[in-house]
């Protein structure tokens, strides 16, 4: 009779709790529509093709050797990354703990006694063997929702270390190119100072035959002497900036080999892909997704709280004394009975906590379209820097253009008395604010094609 009450009450909480072995699926009401703006700003190979940007390797984006040698370097030696693989591996154990929950729990306590009487001329000894074995059914989901949330957060262990990747990627390309910018900028102003110390020493000279007054002089001298004092800050600017590499790669600071910014050839033309590739593409929306899915087995596994824990056990020994074993039949049905009951004493501490897996799982799903849109809008902002920065580009070069025939110009009429110092000064002074300009945004250009892809989740392989 016990064991059909027992047989009825396990059917009908099992048909109760279908809900706690379902596995998880994204929710409905998850925007993954209308993620990118504009799209049709850029001239793409095809931006609504299933191709995307995000999935060319990363050599292929960046051909420059030395830079391929950097990054191959960064990604055995950065800090973060190395902890974010620690990370995987913590996450494996955990799953490995998991799944060994389905396993017996088997316990050995042996014990031996000597005894000695008849002034230690007779010694007896005897010995006790006791085995316990002890086995969880899973027939609420106790063990299995605990499992997928092991399984599910290695896999978000995996995606941040993926997202990891790609930034640390991003971050070694930009702040290489930034080298490169910088010594090109240094260069142009350390011509425009060799130009401006030549000017200086021909007022001087045309001031000693009264060609020009004291003041013209000391105009050369200033714009002279302003220039120069850039070129310091040009010089920390690159120092600080060799640091900062040195600390992508783990290493003390040194100085960075490098080439030249011309010689850099980035893709121009891309296509991004439709938006629902950004669930696929961007490891750090899928590890948000995963933590979601994390969130919702914890609930499930509050909810398998209320169910009872049926566990299988029994006992087992062996003596020297009886010499046979003894196994103790009873034990089965007494802890049945138990955890059939248990779970009615503690119903307002699971109450709470499955209002407390419930309140995290909401959290975990706002964070999860959080996360999705603000990809979009990384890839939208990307799209539109680059559009921008090329237009950008083709008027800036009009503009040095301009600017070197201006300054030229206005020379040759000082040379012929024509043309005053200060318009040779103005002249010379916007045509090195062009070129500086022009190197700034030719970087843009280069920093917007860099985060188009780590935005597409490029680098993540």
């Amino acid at each position: 009779m016990k064991g059909k009450i027992i047989t009825l009450m396990c059917a009908t909480a099992l048909l109760s709790s279908c809900h706690i072995y379902k596995a998880y699926d994204r929710p409905e009401d998850i925007t993954t529509d209308g993620l990118y703006r504009d799209t049709a700003l850029v001239n793409t190979a095809a931006a609504n093709d299933t191709a995307s940007f995000g999935n060319v390797p990363w050599r292929e984006v960046f051909t420059d050797p030395q830079l391929q040698a950097y990054i191959e370097q960064a990604l055995t030696t950065n800090a973060d990354l190395r902890t974010a693989l620690l990370n995987v591996e913590s996450a494996k154990a955990a799953l490995m703990s998991a799944r060994l929950a389905y396993l017996p729990q088997l316990a050995l306590s042996p014990q031996g006694t000597l005894t000695n009487w008849n002034k230690g001329e007779v010694t007896a000894a005897t010995y006790n063997i006791p085995v316990s074995a002890s086995w969880q059914i899973d027939l609420f989901g106790q063990i299995l929702n605990p499992k997928r949330a092991a399984q599910v957060s290695l896999k978000q262990a995996q995606f941040n270390q993926q997202a990891v990747q790609t930034q640390l990627i991003a971050s070694t390309a930009n702040i290489y190119y930034t080298l490169l910018m910088l010594d090109r900028q240094l260069e142009i102003t350390e011509s425009t100072a060799d130009v401006l110390k030549d000017y200086v020493e021909t007022m001087e000279a045309m001031y000693e035959f009264s060609s020009v007054n004291s003041a013209a002089v000391e105009q050369s001298r200033s714009a002279y002497a302003q220039v120069v004092a850039s070129l310091s800050d040009l010089r920390q600017s690159l120092t600080e900036t060799e640091n900062a590499f040195c600390l992508i790669l783990n290493e003390p600071a040194h100085a960075i080999e490098r080439g030249v910014l011309e010689d850099q050839v980035l893709p121009s033309e891309f296509s991004v892909g439709v938006p629902l590739q950004l669930l696929s593409n961007r490891p750090d929306v899928k590890a948000a997704e995963m933590s979601l899915a994390a969130c919702y087995y914890n609930t499930n596994s509050a909810r398998a709280a209320f169910y009872p824990q049926i566990t299988l056990s029994g006992s087992a020994g062996w003596t020297n004394n009886s010499g046979a074993g003894i196994v103790n039949p009873g034990k089965l049905l007494a802890n049945l009975i138990g955890s059939l009951t248990q779970p009615l004493f503690y119903r307002g501490a699971n109450i709470a906590r499955l209002r407390q897996a419930k309140a995290q799982e909401e959290q975990a799903k706002i964070g999860f379209q959080t996360t999705l849109l603000n990809a979009g809008n990384e890839v939208s902002n990307a799209l539109s820097l680059y559009q921008n920065t090329v237009a950008k580009v083709n008027s800036r070069t009009m503009q040095v253009n301009s600017a070197r025939k201006a300054a030229e110009d206005t020379k040759e009429l000082f040379n012929l008395g024509t043309s005053t110092y200060l318009e040779v000064l103005t002249a010379q002074q916007s045509y090195l604010s062009a070129q500086l300009s022009e190197v700034s945004d030719t970087y843009s250009q280069m920093q917007a094609v860099i985060n188009l892809y780590q935005a597409l989740g490029g680098g993540r392989e």
